[in-house]
């Protein structure tokens, strides 16, 4: 009996040569991570496990009930000879991992090869099998991994309940009995841990190769993390070379370098003696990787370095892209092509495509800069050539009567002009700057409505340093003297409020001109209008720039009653408390 435990142990490595090929097939990866298998995969599975069930069969030891002598290999079996085998482990493992349909199919295949083999169990074996089978399909569990414990349990369960139909079935009854004792204890032990093992093999390899895929990806992140910040400036000799000694450091190739469409940007390691940056590109594999765009592998022979005694014998040459089209290449050096492994492959094809996906950002963070700049702009454009005239005529008309006014509103005008240029260069500004600019654009209206306008400061100092986009204020003012007052003939009213209130800061423009109907006050700053009066098209740019910028809780409100007045008004979120030296300069009305 321990002669045969022995035996059937040693052949548990035909098991792990078979558990070890296993893990190639996806569908197999399917079955141990507990996913549905489509009905293909249940075939491939069915064969595989039956085809697995019959291995068992033949690797098996043949048993003389009369002799009581094992034969090393089973083939065909005498009328009085019986087999210790390993088939139930291929059945059970089906079972527990397909389900029963997997588990009966490959219990069939299995045992109907059993049964032809002959012996006088050959039909309590193959009807064995099936109920194998059915055993370990009731123990599978969707979504849930299978247990070690439990694989053995199963196995040996299974195998146990082989020896009891064998009893049962089997005649003559006093042979049945002598082969379960003879080889019941042996075949009930190595099948349960045949079971087990076969598992812990194909868990270890599986989870080992998730470890790597893991770590591979850990480290790709941690790529991005740090070359994000220089490639967003877009590729130039300067963030090729931060890039190149990053991946250098990261990847530890013997060295690497990134190509625009003519020149080596940069090259990091082995080679940069002659592999030198800002010098034209050398190798003709390099210009078909930019033609093509396909990732290649160049070996010593294609290489054709223009320097003999280059230690770089291999290389790997990706394409960087942005929209589209090859910009440039990414390229990988070794010292010769047998470091060049199918993971060095994918990891620098996945850099290839991040690097790609990080210029594609930086194109995009360029545009939206400059939609931004194109938005400043179309605010600034809105400055009237009338406002422009008017408000010259004005200085030019005082400069006899009243020369210090005509300075003050000189000043006024230059310091609102210099505000409209400067807006370009900045992409924040704070209130009280806006309010300058509100204050330097109103005093010249001021004069030119002759003691019809009236303006009032709310202003908490406080609030005065919260950050908005700029020329945000300044539009929603001109909005109220433009299409508000513009035709009220006296007591003209404008109230500018900059509160602190709660965790937030709120900054209102009330007027007492003509109003507007609630549609119309609806559609402002949400869209462009198409009217005589104007387009909406300052209103609606500074709502969108508050929004982005703060969220749709900052986005303008605005309430307005025909004939009584419009108050439009935003709340943004303020930022901490500045220290106690730091003082807001006075702004006075």
């Amino acid at each position: 009996m321990l002669e045969l435990l022995i035996t059937m142990l040693e052949r548990l490595g035909i098991i792990v040569t078979i558990a070890l090929i296993l893990t190639r097939f996806r569908f197999f990866r399917d079955m141990i991570y507990g996913e549905r298998l489509k009905r293909q995969q249940q075939y491939k599975a069915i064969l595989f496990f039956g085809f697995f069930g019959i291995i068992g069969t033949y690797t098996g030891l043949a048993f003389n009930t009369d002799t009581l002598q094992f034969n090393r290999w089973a083939s065909e079996l005498a009328s009085d000879e019986a087999i210790a085998n390993s088939r139930v482990i291929g059945v059970v493992l089906a079972g527990l991992l397909g389900g029963y349909k997997v588990g009966i199919g490959a219990g069939i295949i299995a045992g109907f090869h059993r049964f032809t083999l002959g012996g006088f169990t050959a039909l309590a074996c193959g009807l064995a099998s099936i109920v194998a089978g059915i055993l370990a399909g009731f123990f599978h569990k969707k979504n849930e991994h299978v247990k070690l414990s439990s694989a053995f349990f199963i196995g040996a369960t299974a195998e146990a309940v082989q020896m009891l139909i064998i009893i049962g079935i089997s005649r003559p009854l006093e042979k049945a009995v002598a082969l379960v004792e003879m080889i019941g204890i042996p075949m009930i032990i190595a099948n349960g841990l045949g079971s087990a093992l076969f598992l812990l093999i194909i868990k270890n390899v599986i989870n080992e190769e998730e470890k790597a895929g893991a770590f591979h990806a850990q480290k790709t992140l941690r790529i991005a993390d740090q070359t994000l910040a220089y490639l967003r400036k877009g590729i130039n000799h300067e963030s090729a070379l931060a890039v190149c000694k990053i991946l250098h450091k990261e990847l530890q190739a013997k060295a690497v370098a990134i190509t625009n469409h003519t020149e080596i940007l940069a090259h990091v390691g082995l080679g940069d003696d002659h592999h030198r940056s800002k010098s034209p590109i050398q190798t003709q594999i390099t210009r078909d990787v930019i033609q093509h765009g396909e990732l290649v592998v160049a070996n010593d022979r294609t290489i054709h370095c223009r320097e003999e005694s280059c230690p770089l014998g291999a290389a790997v040459i990706a394409p960087l892209k942005l929209r589209c089209e090859t910009i440039g290449t990414l390229k990988f050096y070794f010292s010769s092509e047998k470091e060049i492994n199918n993971l060095v492959m994918e990891l620098i094809s996945g850099l290839s495509v991040l690097l790609s996906n990080q210029l594609e950002i930086a194109e995009a963070d360029k545009a939206y800069q400059l939609a931004k700049e194109a938005e400043i702009k179309a605010l600034q454009a809105q400055i009237s050539p009338h406002f422009l005239f008017n408000s010259l005529n004005t200085i030019v008309s005082l400069v006899r009567i009243e020369p210090a006014k005509a300075r003050k509103l000189l000043v006024s005008l230059s310091h609102f002009l210099r505000q409209n240029l400067t807006a370009t260069t900045v992409s924040v500004t704070t209130l009280e700057q806006e309010l300058r600019h509100v204050k330097a654009y109103l005093s010249i209206e001021e004069t030119r409505f002759i003691d019809r306008l009236e303006v009032i400061y709310d202003i908490d100092e406080d609030a005065l340093l919260e950050k908005i986009p700029p020329l945000t204020l300044q539009p929603i003012v001109e909005n109220a003297v433009k299409h508000g007052i513009k035709d009220k003939e006296q007591d003209c009213l404008i109230t500018i409020t900059i509160q602190k209130r709660d965790a937030m800061t709120m900054v209102k423009v009330e007027d007492n001109g003509q109003g507007m109907s609630k549609e119309r006050a609806e559609q402002i700053g949400k869209e462009t209008l198409q009217s005589e009066t104007g387009s909406g098209l300052a209103l609606y740019n500074v709502n969108r720039r508050l929004s982005m910028m703060f969220g749709e809780e900052a986005s303008l409100k605005i309430t307005s009653t025909p004939g009584v007045g419009t108050d439009i008004h935003f709340s943004i979120p303020q930022t901490e408390e500045v220290d106690d030296g730091q003082n807001n300069q006075n702004i006075n009305s």
